[in-house]
């Protein structure tokens, strides 16, 4: 993956830039590595930094009942991986990089099927005091150990995906980092069917662990009042070979069927067993708080049919990245405070 532009805001001559990533899918938590390939232009530059930014388009809802939407590019982490040299004119320069994405950076791809999720990488040139924040070169990061097994086994349930998008806002109670939180909708087998419409996945993995966040029939349906039903669930990394997964989440379904029967009753309660950490909650529909952020590009109906992404049609993915993100406005409030309703 490559990108290469002159930069414009250092005036005909300036240094070029072009920067290559190692290829392959990274997952969350995991290394991207790569160079920044600078050339110098008609004069002499001092390159005071050298900074990459991860950013990710998103969605915000822009009135309570979820019915107006904005989109905005968020920066969710940024990297000084050079700076302080002279780059001398017409002279060549590389720069080696090795960052560690967030352990919440958003999946966008299964079994080597695009999701929907569109992600970028920014390379920043600050020169003699100019900056220019370069182009995009677009991100594939691919499921956690964990997070394919459960997938897989909502497959092998006979869940289908539905579409994945990328909400800007937080989920109350929960330990989330980023300012968005990434849904992965998937629509229910008959047997299911007469319960929810619609279950959505969020992943929070850590280091040590993963949160997943089951919510059913969001934005009403069944629930006249528009009010969700949330379950969340702590899983570990390790064991992922030896855990029968498809009960584990079969159970984890049948649980938030029957909580969400007990809708009325607004009871909150938990319980450990087998190092699995279920916790049920209810919540009132500002339980993902601030405006929440949605869908990048929408995923194509079909997907995880007998536990893959067989005949998922592939999502309508930007040629250009740099286009696609190119004249939108980049939230650069990556702490994600603002709009917390905790």
């Amino acid at each position: 993956m490559v990108f290469k532009r002159l930069l414009g805001s250092l005036g005909v001559g300036g240094p070029t830039v072009d920067t290559v990533l190692v290829p392959g899918a990274t997952a969350p938590g995991g290394t991207l590595s790569g160079q920044v390939h600078l050339k110098g232009g008609s004069g002499d530059f001092v390159v005071e930094h050298l900074t990459l930014e991860l950013v990710a388009r998103a969605e915000a809802e822009t009135d309570e009942d979820g019915a107006g939407e904005s989109h905005g590019v968020v920066v969710f982490d940024r990297f000084v991986v050079g700076g302080g040299f002279r780059l001398t004119e017409g002279a060549e320069h590389s720069v080696p990089f090795s960052v560690v994405l967030p352990w919440e950076t958003p999946i966008t791809e299964l079994y080597g099927q695009q999701l929907g999720i569109v992600l970028g990488l920014r390379t920043e040139l600050s020169v003699a005091g100019a900056k220019d924040q370069g182009d995009l070169d677009q991100l594939a990061v691919g499921p956690l150990p964990v997070q394919e097994a459960i997938l897989e086994a909502f497959g092998q349930l006979g869940f289908g995906f539905t579409s994945a998008d990328l909400e800007y806002g937080r989920i109350g109670g929960t330990g989330q980092h980023l300012p968005f939180y990434q849904e992965i909708e998937l629509a229910p087998p008959p047997q299911y069917a007469h319960d929810v419409a619609e279950i959505e996945v969020t992943f929070l993995a850590t280091p040590g662990g993963m949160e997943v966040v089951l919510e059913a029939d969001k934005r009403g349906g069944l629930f006249s009042s528009g009010d969700d039903a949330v379950t969340r669930f702590t899983v570990s990394h390790d064991g992922v070979p030896h855990q029968d997964w498809n009960t584990l989440v079969d159970g984890w379904v049948r649980q938030l069927i029957e909580h969400r029967s007990a809708y009325g009753s607004h009871a909150a309660y938990g319980q450990s067993h087998g190092g699995y950490y279920e916790d049920h909650q209810h919540h009132d529909s500002g339980h993902r708080s601030g405006p929440g952020m949605g869908t990048v590009v929408a995923a194509g109906a079909a997907g995880l049919a007998v536990g893959v992404v067989g005949g998922m049609v592939a999502a309508e993915v930007v040629d250009e990245v740099g286009d696609f993100f190119e004249g939108e406005d980049t939230d650069e409030g990556d702490s994600g405070d603002e709009g917390d309703e905790d």
